[in-house]
C-alpha cells in the first residue's frame, strides 16, 4: 500500500502546474482514470453479486435489497453530496491560490461530514423497526442495523476524496474505490456464508443472511477510508508547504465557508433525492399494497428480490455502459456551446444519442430474447417471473440510455434544473401508475417492471421537447433508431436459434456462451448490410479503421 501511495504524490512539477491555475490534458488523463475504475468496480459488483444470490435465496436478497433502499436514501441525504461539493469549493480556492481557504473549507467538511454522517447513521440504527413496519417486513431491521455505521464512514471518506479531486487528482478516489469493492464482494460472500450457518436453526435466518451480506459495505467502506487517510497523511507535507506559503490577505470567516458549503451541497441532495425515491416509494407501496391483498412477507420479499437483484442489476449494466458513452461527449458539447455554436452542440447530441442507441438496442433485445438462459447461467434460476420481468423490461435499457444522455444534454447547455424538474414529473406519474397496477390488476410484481420502464419513458419524452425548444434540434430517426432496432432483432433472432440449437446437445451454460459469441458479429454485420452506420462513425468506433478496410476489399460501400 505505502508503495502504491508513493507513486502518487504529487511532484513540484504538478503541484507548480496546478497552482498556477494551468490546466493541462492531465484533465482528460485523470478522467480516464476515474472511468475505467467506475467500470472495474460495476463489474465486480455485478460478479459477487451472483455467487450472493446463489448462497443467500431471494427471500434474503429480498430483505437485502429492501435495507439498501433506507441505507442509499440517508447516504445520499447525508454524504452522497460531499465529494462534488468539497471538489468545487477547493478547487475555487486553489486557482486562487487561496491555499488557508482551501484548508477551512476541508476542516469545516470533515466536521460537517461527521456531524451529518452521525445524525444519519444513529436514525437509520433506531429506525430500522419503524421501517421494517412501515413495510410490513419486520426482519428487514436486522441487515439495516448492520448497514447503519457506514454511513458516517461515508460521509468522512467522500470529504477527503472531494478534497483530492479539487487538487485535480482523481487517482485515490480510483484506487480507494476499487479497493472498496474488493474487500465487499468478499467480505460480503464469507460473512454471508457463515451467518447462514450460525443461524441455520433460527426462523429468521434469510434475515441475518442479509446481515452478513451488508457486513461486506461496511468493510469495503473503512478499508477505502483507511486507503484515503493513508495517502493523504503521505500527501500532508505538500499541502502543509502550500498552507505555509499563502500569505493570508483574504482569509473566509467560518460563517462564509458554512455558507458556501451548504449552499453547494444543498442543490445536488435535491437533484439527486428524486431518483433515489422512486426506489423508497417503489419499496413501500409495493410491500403495503401487496400485504393488504393476503401476500404474506416471504413471497413480497422474494418477488422484490428478483426485481432488485437480478431484473435492474442485469438491465442496469448496459445502461451504465451507454452513460458513460454519453458523458463523455459532454465536455466537447459544452465546449460548443459556450462558443455559442449551436450547429456544433446539435451534431454533438446526435453523435451522443445515435452511439448510445447502438448499443441500447442489442442490449435490450438481447436480455429479452435472452433472459431465461442467462439467468440460469448466473443465478442457476428457472423461474418463470424471473424470465417475465427481463423479457417485458428489456426495453428499459433504451429508455434509461436516452434519459440518462439526454439528461447530460441539459446539462451541458446550463439548464442544471430541467432534469429534476421532469424528474420530478415522471415520479409522480410513476407512483400513480404503480398504485393502479397493484390495486386493479393481477400483474403483482410486473408492476414493478411496468412502472419503472413508464419512469423513463417519461423522461424522454419530456427531455426532448425540452432539447428541442432551447437547441432548435430535431432527431434523425431512420439510422438512429429504425435501423439499429432492425439489426438488433436480426441479432436477437439468431442469437435465439443458436441458444434453442446447441442447449439440448450441449447444456444451458455453452449455449448461452454461443449464442452471445454469434450474437456480436452477426449485429455488426446486420449494422453493416442495413447501412445504419457511415464510414466516418466507424472509423470513430474501436478498431472501426480496420474494419472500414476489411469492408472495402470485400467491396462493400457505407
Amino acid at each position: 500500500m505505502t508503495a502504491l501511495c508513493v507513486n502518487i504524490v504529487m511532484t513540484e512539477n504538478q503541484k507548480e502546474k496546478l497552482h498556477t491555475g494551468k490546466r493541462s490534458n492531465s484533465i482528460l488523463v485523470q478522467g480516464s482514470i476515474l472511468a475505467a475504475a467506475s467500470l472495474i468496480v460495476r463489474i465486480i459488483g455485478l460478479l459477487y453479486r451472483v455467487p450472493l444470490t446463489r448462497i443467500l435465496g431471494d427471500e434474503a436478497m429480498g430483505y437485502y435489497s429492501t435495507a439498501f433502499e433506507f441505507y442509499n436514501l440517508a447516504l445520499l441525504l447525508s454524504s452522497y453530496s460531499l465529494p462534488l461539493a468539497v471538489s468545487k469549493l477547493v478547487s475555487a480556492r486553489e486557482v486562487r491560490k487561496q491555499y488557508r481557504n482551501s484548508r477551512k473549507v476541508f476542516l469545516f467538511a470533515l466536521g460537517f461530514g461527521a456531524i451529518v454522517g452521525s445524525i444519519a447513521t444513529l436514525v437509520v440504527y433506531f429506525g430500522a423497526d419503524a421501517y421494517g413496519r412501515l413495510n410490513k417486513t419486520e426482519l428487514v431491521a436486522i441487515p439495516l442495523r448492520v448497514l447503519a455505521p457506514t454511513i458516517l464512514v461515508f460521509s468522512v471518506m467522500g470529504v477527503i476524496r472531494g478534497y483530492f479531486q479539487g487538487h485535480n487528482n482523481m487517482i485515490p478516489t480510483a484506487i480507494s474505490q476499487v479497493i472498496e469493492q474488493i474487500v465487499n464482494a468478499g467480505v460480503s460472500i464469507g460473512a454471508a456464508i457463515y451467518m447462514i450457518k450460525k443461524y441455520a436453526n433460527d426462523p429468521a435466518v434469510d434475515a441475518y443472511g442479509a446481515a452478513g451480506g451488508t457486513w461486506g459495505t461496511f468493510s469495503g467502506a473503512c478499508a477505502a477510508a483507511i486507503c484515503l487517510v493513508t495517502i493523504y497523511l503521505i500527501q500532508r507535507p505538500l499541502f502543509a508547504a502550500l498552507w505555509k506559503a499563502d500569505d493570508g490577505e483574504y482569509i473566509e470567516s467560518n460563517s462564509q465557508v458554512i455558507k458556501a458549503l451548504l449552499a453547494t451541497v444543498i442543490p445536488v441532495v435535491i437533484s439527486q433525492t428524486v431518483y433515489q425515491l422512486s426506489g423508497n416509494i417503489d419499496v413501500t407501496v409495493f410491500h403495503r399494497i401487496l400485504s393488504d391483498k393476503g401476500f404474506d412477507a416471504s413471497v413480497r420479499s422474494r418477488w422484490w428480490s428478483i426485481y432488485g437483484n437480478k431484473y435492474k442489476l442485469l438491465s442496469n449494466v448496459p445502461v451504465a455502459i451507454a452513460s458513460a458513452m454519453g458523458t463523455a461527449i459532454v465536455p466537447g458539447l459544452i465546449a460548443e456551446y459556450s462558443k455559442m455554436n449551436f450547429e456544433g452542440v446539435r451534431q454533438k447530441v446526435a453523435s451522443a444519442v445515435k452511439f448510445n442507441m447502438l448499443i441500447a438496442f442489442p442490449c435490450a433485445v438481447g436480455l429479452s430474447v435472452l433472459s431465461g438462459p442467462i439467468l440460469r447461467l448466473l443465478f442457476n434460476d428457472s423461474g418463470e417471473l424471473s424470465a417475465k420481468m427481463l423479457t417485458y423490461g428489456g426495453i428499459c435499457v433504451v429508455f434509461f440510455a436516452l434519459s440518462t444522455v439526454t439528461n447530460g444534454v441539459l446539462q451541458g447547455i446550463d439548464r442544471l434544473h430541467v432534469p429534476v424538474v421532469h424528474s420530478m414529473i415522471a415520479l409522480v406519474l410513476h407512483v400513480i401508475l404503480l398504485v393502479c397496477l397493484l390495486e386493479f390488476t393481477g400483474l403483482d410484481a410486473m408492476s414493478l417492471v411496468a412502472a419503472n420502464v413508464f419512469f423513463a419513458f417519461v423522461v424522454c419524452v419530456l427531455n426532448w421537447r425540452s432539447i428541442g425548444i432551447y437547441l432548435d434540434y430535431r432527431q434523425e430517426f431512420d439510422r438512429t433508431f429504425f435501423r439499429p432496432f432492425a439489426a438488433s432483432l436480426i441479432m436477437g433472432a439468431a442469437a435465439y436459434g443458436v441458444h434453442r440449437l446447441i442447449c439440448g446437445i450441449a447444456g444451458n451454460s455453452i449455449a448461452t456462451f454461443a449464442a452471445i459469441a454469434v450474437a456480436v458479429p452477426v449485429y455488426v454485420a446486420a449494422l453493416i448490410l442495413l447501412r445504419s452506420i457511415t464510414g466516418e462513425e466507424l472509423r470513430a468506433m474501436p478498431k472501426g479503421t480496420a474494419i472500414l478496410r476489411l469492408l472495402r476489399k470485400l467491396h462493400i460501400r457505407i
